[in-house]
């Protein structure tokens, strides 16, 4: 079901739709939907197409971020779950969010992916903190599997997106992220109450001002907790 975005969602998304549900494989303990499925008593529920969401009406003139429940590019997410997720999207006149911490699954996909699209992976820092990052690649394998997408010479839409914020290395973590190129930097910090290796403020006030020497910052509401 399309569902208008809420929450601590992006400001420039509209609308939410996922059509895989279930219990993500990345497991990270600072997930908001993990949280979810312990409230609802749907930890062990493991991933599923829902096929009734393949004949949603998508509408058109949205900004739709498709999968952002589950991460539907994760590595036990069969092809042709995906092949059948990106064909409906295909058939609604539309901008779609793709967003995932598995970004190499991208260039197995891209060719079945609508014209207007922007592809998003997740990273928290440039270190492993490898308690808090679940079943994830680490944040340079992201960021270099995000830069090497290529549509045959034409130009797709690339974003980071830095949540929840943990403590990094400046100078190494700008260098990496420019490694992409991106449009746009979303940036957000801990929802919960995880007890986080948070960066401070000051580090975090850096950060930013350096990013926006050479692409677009988006502040998440959630960040005005480490950065007033």
């Amino acid at each position: 079901m399309l569902r208008p975005a809420q929450g601590n969602m992006y400001q420039f998304v509209t609308h939410t739709w996922n059509p895989i549900k279930g219990l993500c494989v990345h497991e990270c303990p600072y997930c908001y939907m993990s949280a979810i499925r312990k409230r609802f008593n749907q930890e062990g529920k493991q991933p599923y197409l829902d096929k009734k969401e393949l004949n949603a009406d998508l509408g058109e003139g949205s900004f739709i971020f498709a999968g952002s429940s589950c991460d539907m590019f994760a590595g036990n997410i069969p092809q042709e779950w995906i092949f059948n997720v990106t064909a409906h999207t295909r058939r609604y006149n539309n901008k779609y969010l793709f967003q995932t911490k598995n970004p190499e699954r991208f260039r197995y996909a891209i060719g079945f992916m609508p014209d207007n699209i922007v592809l998003c992976a997740t990273v928290e820092t440039n270190r492993v903190y490898s308690s808090f990052m679940g079943n994830t690649p680490s944040p340079m394998e992201r960021i270099v599997s995000l830069a090497a997408i290529d549509r045959g010479g034409i130009s797709v839409e690339k974003q980071l997106t830095i949540e929840p914020i943990l403590d990094f290395d400046l100078d190494r973590f700008i260098n990496l992220i420019g490694l992409c190129q991106p449009a746009q930097i979303n940036v957000g910090a801990d929802s919960g109450k995880n007890n986080l290796p948070e960066p401070s403020r000051e580090k975090v006030v850096e950060f930013i001002r350096r990013l926006e020497k050479f692409t677009r910052v988006h502040k998440k509401q959630n960040l005005k907790r480490i950065v007033a």
